[in-house]
């Protein structure tokens, strides 16, 4: 029996391993090779595994050791301090979402009784999205620091917190009724309160002992972690909520990043082999499973641009900042699929069901992808139709207009860390300038903070030529553009500067750079002045090290102090 399993776990991360070097080959996500090499060599593919049974025991440690981790990287500060916006959108996307979920899924025939839960786990699971998907391609874009990146994963926290409380109440929901659905709250509440009691007297004494031997740090974490997972299973909840609990509950402990580091290697281990086994248990694809899959996708697209735009569009956030958030979230959660094969262990929903779902997953999983990479592209080429609809965005929004500049002679293109830096060192020592400003952005929180302090701002996106036609870049004597090619959307510098040229043959331009190669290019393309930060930060920071050489950091350190003391920027 041992070879088999031996055998069985070799195959199994061998496939994993050359799935996901095909898969980081072409950008897709790591759980999908996953996925596809549990269907290869499970049963339905080339039936290299004997002992499946061996690997999803192993697949449910790594299922607990999984949600441990997703509890210690959750931020209880940001999850307890998200905004109104936040809140309000969230509400409607999981709460509608569900809703809809439950009309569309019963009126399609699925049972939604004692034993057939399959209309309300569909409901529940389409409302969530893909945390690992999310992140990883808002970072490959530099837009987690976005207002669309920070309401995305805003409303993604406090999904996290939804699947808890399902979680809570899953193992009973079978026996049907509100007492008992309280009795799993009150069961969940007794957890979490005995849990965050114990992790905020008991542990750190224990922790703080052990301080100094890294491997009984990281011991003791684990032990927590199973412990209150047991204490779940004894209360009859699921020891996965447990273990997302005992992360929770240990999150603001100092060793917290050192546990992170130490279960990271071990977590992925046995959360490949929880993804493989969900791979061989997708059927064989059979039109009746591709068909709901397409269906369930469409309908999770749907759902998300329902309940996500009109809030924001609403709280007057223009039809940007409403639509990016609602395509972002266009997923399946790896935390449905968790949430599904807890319900066919719990025997609440059908293996037919828990198909369709995992194909969705797969499906959007690819296409989600590649439309958040061209985001931009996408929001160009249906601006026209949104405005046929009548819809309008904050430039053409009354309530945020700002008033012109009678004769604009300088222009600042994009808002970002060093436009608002700059800013301030305007408004603090070359105040007289701020009439003669003008910025150009596309970010509402900007606009108002803008506003608030007098500045005229205009509404748009500096990479479109009508953008800047409009606001009468033509005009202006001096045009500034402060934005890495990194940061920059649907455009380059080098892009900017020649349509600026076209637009402008007068103006003197400062344009940025990031590489030391694209100095000349910029000169070539007409700038007057190329800014290259890296080369100031450098500057700074060997001053700093001569400093450090002669103990001075204190000095230093206290300039420093008294220099961001006085400042309030509009991007702090």
């Amino acid at each position: 029996m041992e070879h088999h399993v031996i055998n069985d776990l070799a195959i199994c991360i061998l496939a994993a391993w050359i799935l996901a070097v095909g898969a980081k080959f072409f950008q897709q996500p790591l759980i999908l090779a996953y996925l596809v090499a549990g269907f290869v060599v499970g049963p339905v593919g080339i039936g290299l595994v004997q002992d499946q049974a061996s690997i999803e025991t192993i697949s449910e440690i790594g299922l607990i050791l999984l949600l441990f981790m997703v509890g210690l990287e959750i931020d209880l500060k940001k999850m307890l301090g998200a905004g109104r916006m936040i809140t309000l959108t969230a509400g409607a996307q999981i709460l509608g979402g569900c809703a809809l979920g439950l009309i569309l899924f019963r009126w399609l025939g699925f049972p939604l009784e004692s034993g057939a839960l399959d209309a309300l786990y569909l409901a529940v699971g389409l409302a969530l999205s893909s945390t690992v998907i999310i992140v990883k391609v808002l970072y490959d874009k530099r837009e987690l620091d976005t207002l669309a990146g920070r309401l995305t994963l805003g409303i993604l926290v406090l999904q996290d917190v939804f699947a808890i409380l399902f979680l809570a109440v899953q193992p009973n929901l079978n026996e049907g009724g509100a007492g008992v659905v309280l009795l799993s709250l009150f069961k969940a509440a007794l957890l979490v309160a005995v849990s965050f009691v114990v992790s905020r007297y008991a542990l750190p004494p224990i922790f703080q002992s052990m301080a100094r031997l890294p491997e009984l740090v990281l011991v003791g974490a684990l032990a927590w972690c199973f412990l209150v997972a047991g204490l779940a299973g004894s209360l009859k909840l699921s020891r996965e909520m447990g273990a997302l609990v005992a992360g929770i509950s240990i999150s603001t402990f100092p060793y917290t990043l050192d546990v992170v580091a130490k279960v990271t290697s071990l977590r992925d281990f046995f959360v490949t082999l929880f993804f493989v086994a969900l791979g061989m248990a997708i059927p064989a694809p059979t039109a009746a499973f591709l068909g709901g899959a397409l269906l369930a996708a469409l309908f999770l697209i749907a759902s998300r641009f329902l309940t996500v735009f009109p809030c924001l569009y609403k709280m007057q956030q223009g039809y940007r900042a409403s639509l990016l958030p609602a395509l972002n979230l266009c997923q399946v959660s790896e935390l449905s699929l968790v949430i599904f094969t807890l319900g066919s262990d719990f025997k609440h929903v059908s293996d037919s069901t828990k198909g369709i779902v995992t194909y969705t997953f797969v499906v959007l999983a690819v296409v989600s992808t590649y439309a958040m990479m061209r985001t931009d592209s996408w929001l160009r080429r249906i601006n026209p139709w949104l405005t046929r609809a009548g819809l309008r965005d904050l430039d053409d929004q009354t309530a945020f207009r700002t008033k012109p500049v009678s004769q604009p002679r300088i222009f600042i293109l994009g808002f970002s860390w060093t436009a608002s830096s700059l800013l301030e060192e305007i408004i603090r020592h070359e105040a007289g300038l701020l009439r003669d400003l003008v910025v150009i952005d596309f970010n509402p929180n900007v606009h108002r903070e803008l506003r608030a302090r007098g500045v005229a701002v205009t509404y748009g996106d500096i990479a479109q030529r009508e953008t800047l036609q409009h606001a009468k870049v033509g005009e202006a004597e001096i045009i500034v553009c402060t934005l890495p090619n990194t940061v920059l959307k649907g455009a380059t510098n080098l892009r900017l500067l020649q349509q600026l040229r076209e637009i402008n043959p007068r103006a003197q331009i400062i344009v940025h750079a990031e590489l030391l190669g694209d100095v000349p290019k910029l000169y070539a393309a007409g700038a007057d002045y190329v800014a290259v930060p890296r080369l100031l930060e450098a500057q700074d920071l060997c001053k700093v090290i001569r400093a450090a050489r002669q103990h001075l950091l204190p000095e230093k350190r206290a300039d420093l102090d008294r220099e961001l003391a006085n400042r309030n920027e509009v991007i702090p």
